[in-house]
């Protein structure tokens, strides 16, 4: 069997697969402390034979393998699990292959091998929801140097209208301070899921998430962009984000000539739901490939 672990922020997903890599049982669970929610993570992992696990993390995290810190979760906002290595934790209970990454860098991972962006070399997959997190595939690897890229922080020019101050604890009004799920219900006074009819948020939205878009577009030439996340399951949201990115564009990167234009371009997940366990199942049986792939 072949182990996974989405670790979010909010929940913990974990599966275990066979060497299709095709869901064999899975199981969520909330983000509570450590001490909790990984025991229930290794008593789930516990009733399988597995032999190598794939683990993708929130962040920030520690993901050189040459490092004494791999698989630890660093300036987390989230206290009780700052300096908290998973990867370690999940050692005391199994002896088996391990590989590590941020859980979008896993989810890229999953979408460039069984999703939206399979069959391409380059692929950036972006998660929006309680926090903005992004990895990419950049010519068949990961893309990372001192650390993993932190594309949710980048600056965004705020809106004239937009008197918001932002949510970031470190940033206040970077892109995940103005976009993320929680920036949405404190400027708003409602969860997200709760304004789906309200233009105006998600016409502010769009016009966030559009920015970060084009500058990901101009510095990282990706062949795909795929847009995951809580606040994605407001699909009304990507006809905007397509005008934003046009009005934006103005012409110069040749997206719009692919086939299907931008909608071909700029798309939802492939493996809904599942991008970071089928990228952790593939990192967990290509072990070798996978740290060369990480290394360059």
């Amino acid at each position: 069997m072949l182990g996974a672990i989405e670790a979010g922020g909010t929940k913990f997903v974990c599966a275990v697969g066979d060497q299709n890599y095709d869901v064999v049982d899975l199981v969520e669970l909330p983000t509570t402390t450590p001490e909790e929610t990984m025991k229930h993570v290794k008593d789930f992992f516990k009733q399988y034979d597995v032999s190598a696990m794939g683990i993708g993390s929130f962040g920030p995290a520690e993901i050189q393998t040459q490092s004494p810190n791999y698989g630890c979760i660093t300036t987390t906002p989230k206290i009780k699990w700052r300096n908290f290595n998973i990867l370690d934790s999940m050692k005391e209970t199994m002896e088996v292959p391990m590989v590590f990454q941020t859980d979008v860098t896993m989810a890229a991972l999953g979408e460039a091998k069984f999703g939206a962006a399979e069959g391409l070399s380059n692929c950036i997959y972006i998660t929006i929801g309680t926090g903005i997190g992004a990895g990419a595939i950049i010519n068949g690897q990961f893309l990372e140097g001192m650390s993993h890229p932190e594309m949710g922080h980048i600056l965004v020019q705020t809106h004239p209208d937009d008197l918001f101050a932002g949510v970031c604890p470190y940033h206040q009004d970077c892109l995940e301070g103005l976009a993320s799920g929680p920036a949405i219900e404190k400027r708003w006074g409602q969860k997200a899921h709760l304004l789906a009819e309200n233009e105006a948020v998600w016409e502010l939205e769009g016009y966030y998430i559009a920015q970060a878009l084009m500058n990901y577009i101009l510095t990282l030439s990706p062949e795909k962009i795929i847009l995951g996340g809580g606040v994605m399951k407001q699909r009304q949201l990507l006809p905007i984000i397509y005008k934003h990115v046009k009005a934006l564009n103005k012409g110069y990167v040749a997206f719009d000539q692919l086939e299907d234009g931008i909608t071909d371009y700029i798309v939802t997940p492939g493996m809904e739901g599942l991008s970071a366990i089928k990228g952790g199942f593939y990192a967990a049986k290509n072990m070798q490939k996978i740290h060369h792939l990480g290394r360059g």
